[in-house]
């Protein structure tokens, strides 16, 4: 048979393509049935920059920094590798992730409704602490209904990817997480991106695209994760309004932390809370637990609970972690001096690392604050330097933030002693200082990534 009228052979001649053969190339190598052996994942882009950057690390004798093992609970202090530790990389921003109450919560609902909800909540139904919860939730925000998801980063990536399709736009500040960026491109509408915290090229985005599409969703976080300021809420709820848009704010970093008693920005800027479409939130940080809701109007949430995949087609919230989120928002809302007391000494951590000339960026006396370093693998030996002084703060590189914008990040919390805090501060100077007296740079890295 002539191969130009096989379907088969016009399969392979089309897989060979798309790998890279050229007539006078050599064959790839043939698998079963003729078709293309596969690559090898060592061959892949990605993996070849992860090989790159491991070059790199060990030309200038920089250690991992991620991943370190913790052998207890990691709140205000930890311990690393048989040592104990200041802890400034945790979420626990109110300290309840290891308060005996939230322990005991999901451990009663462990013993009444077992470890797993073994299923979907389409399939196996709700347990009274999954209601509870989001009736919880939906009070917070002053909201009709909430919805819960077993994961965070599901929790937006579905809902934006319910919500919105072809033929739609979606507005997003350039900082917002990833889990945002990911559902806006799963979604299939239009994005567009806008300057951090920028209302004028906001607008200026609206005024360009608005018409041209159906529905139309700004996204931004209530709290930078990256840079610890807040989004202005009551000017992006005047624009959302001008422009018919939805506005969904990512409350993650939010909760517990920004606003006089935590409730998250709209405590914090004055604006009502059902201004704001959607509020995400996660569970995993301040309610100590993990997993993500949404809470919006009743129909939002039907919407979510009918058609958002991450719902329909994943196992439901552990009724454990169901029942410490719940226990954790009720002591949040009895006990405020959690959030004086994390707000206090995030103001500490700022003014005394700005008075021992460290930049702190745009970061606000709420949970999270960034040293910026500026270079990449400064900020990886810092961070090995003040293991070494019994100190875990976390280096963020590029790409998760631009080339130059590598920084430490501290977190915060209300467990934090003065004491400990101005002594990681005053590390952090000295350790940086020496750094740069000692003209460590990227000369041998660069080089390294281009090869």
């Amino acid at each position: 048979m002539n191969s130009q009228n096989d379907p088969k052979a016009r399969a392979i001649a089309a897989a060979r393509a798309a790998a890279g053969h050229r007539p006078g190339r050599a064959e790839p190598a043939a698998g079963g049935e003729g078709w293309p052996e596969a690559a090898n994942f060592t061959q892949l882009a990605d993996y070849r920059n992860i090989e790159r950057m491991r070059m790199a690390g060990s030309a200038m004798g920089v250690a991992n920094p991620y991943f370190r093992l913790h052998e207890g609970h990691a709140t205000a202090e930890t311990v690393i590798d048989g040592r104990e530790t200041i802890n400034f990389a945790s979420y626990d921003y109110v300290g309840l992730n290891a308060d005996p109450r939230t322990a005991a919560a999901a451990k009663a609902a462990i013993d009444r409704y077992g470890v797993s909800p073994s299923g979907s909540r389409l399939v196996s139904g709700a347990r009274p602490v999954h209601l509870g919860l989001e009736a919880a939730l939906a009070r917070h925000y002053g909201a009709a209904a909430a919805i819960c998801f077993v994961s965070g980063h599901s929790t937006n990536v579905s809902t934006i990817g319910c919500l919105m399709t072809e033929g739609d736009l979606i507005v997003q500040d350039t900082l917002v997480h990833n889990s945002i960026q990911v559902g806006a491109r799963l979604s299939g509408a239009a994005r567009r991106s806008f300057a951090h915290n920028s209302m004028a090229a906001l607008e200026a985005l609206l005024i360009e695209n608005r018409a041209r599409y159906r529905n139309a969703l700004i996204v931004v976080e209530g709290h930078y994760s990256m840079d610890g300021d807040t989004a202005p809420l009551a000017q992006l709820v005047a624009l959302k309004r001008k422009y018919g848009c939805w506005l969904m704010v990512d409350e993650a970093h939010a909760l517990g932390c920004v606003g006089a008693t935590g409730k998250g920005v709209f405590e914090h800027t004055g604006v009502g809370p059902t201004e704001v479409d959607i509020w995400m939130g996660t569970l995993s940080k301040t309610l100590a637990s993990t997993g993500g809701y949404i809470a919006g109007s009743a129909a939002l949430i039907d919407l979510l609970m009918a058609h958002a995949s991450g719902y329909v087609y994943s196992v439901a919230l552990a009724p454990a972690l169901a029942a410490s989120a719940l226990t954790a928002l009720e002591l949040l809302e009895a006990e405020p001096w959690r959030v004086r007391k994390l707000q206090d000494n995030t103001a500490l951590f700022i003014a005394t690392a700005r008075a021992a000339g460290l930049d702190t960026g745009a970061a606000e006396p709420f949970s999270i604050v960034p040293i910026m370093v500026g270079d990449s693998l400064v900020a990886a030996k810092l961070s090995e330097r003040l293991l070494a002084r019994g100190i875990n703060a976390l280096p963020v590189i590029f790409p998760a933030v631009p080339m130059q914008g590598a920084r430490l990040r501290f977190f915060l919390t209300a467990l934090h002693d003065a004491a400990l805090i101005r002594a990681a501060v005053e590390a952090t100077a000295e350790e940086l200082q020496k750094l740069r007296d000692d003209q460590f740079g990227t000369a041998i890295p660069l080089a390294l990534l281009n090869l």
